[in-house]
């Protein structure tokens, strides 16, 4: 039900952490150690690091702690279609990387519920702002990352890059949801990042990877990081 991984989209104290792309349930342990309060697996992209096939999705997000939210990614927009695929991969939120069609949400909630509703907004300019005020009240989170949905291979997360920090803190005054911050974070960047942000999450996936690899050094290092920027505004 709903209570499912619940410490991972409330409460306050530090900020949050949702270590992505995850390969093996090895990557998920030290992710849990390290102190993620998520998880999340890529399904099927049209660009971008870590898909896994969905029987390894479903395989490995069986054994994720009841106190960590596993997430999955999905890029597809139909609703039902969406429905299925949560329902084969077993996790307890779905990260929408893609924009649904209108009313797509609602059909979602009816299909899935208890299950969590993470939407992405790619923030390529400041036209984010209003698209996220837009779909808030429909989703349980947002999360902000630096794709971009309108090039003709569509990018949908994992690339790396950072995007303009100053738009996502207007968004998240903006919404009364979760807001997690993506895109391009390392441990290098990340203080910064959550102190001109505040975000309730930040999400990270190739800044931890080291040829491919979830990386212990750069985990460690990341966490530490944020632990040192402290508390997010709420």
């Amino acid at each position: 039900g709903r209570e499912r991984g619940r410490g991972a989209m409330t409460g306050g104290g530090l900020t949050q952490v949702k270590v992505c792309c995850m390969q093996s349930a090895e990557e998920v342990r030290l992710a849990v150690e390290a102190g993620a309060s998520a998880v999340g697996f890529v399904s099927s992209m049209p660009s971008g690091f870590g898909p896994i096939p969905e029987e390894r999705i479903a395989e490995i997000a069986a054994d994720v702690p009841a106190a960590v939210l596993s997430v999955l990614l999905t890029c597809l927009r139909d609703p039902e279609r969406i429905a299925d695929q949560q329902r084969r991969t077993g996790t307890r939120a779905v990260q929408l990387c893609d924009r649904l069609e209108d009313g797509g949400h609602a059909v979602l909630r009816r299909a899935l519920p208890g299950v969590r509703l993470i939407q992405v907004v790619h923030v390529t300019g400041e036209e984010a702002l209003a698209e996220a005020e837009g779909v808030a009240p429909q989703v349980d989170a947002l999360l902000l990352d630096s794709g971009n949905p309108g090039l003709a291979v569509k990018e949908l997360g994992g690339t790396g890059r950072v995007h303009d920090w100053a738009v996502s803190r207007r968004i998240r005054e903006a919404v009364r949801i979760p807001v997690y911050l993506a895109g391009g974070l390392t441990r290098r960047n990340v203080a910064r990042a959550i102190a001109e942000v505040r975000p309730f999450a930040v999400d990270v996936c190739t800044g931890l990877r080291v040829d491919g690899r979830l990386d212990p050094e750069e985990l460690q290092g990341f966490f530490r990081e944020v632990r040192a920027a402290g508390s997010p505004h709420r």
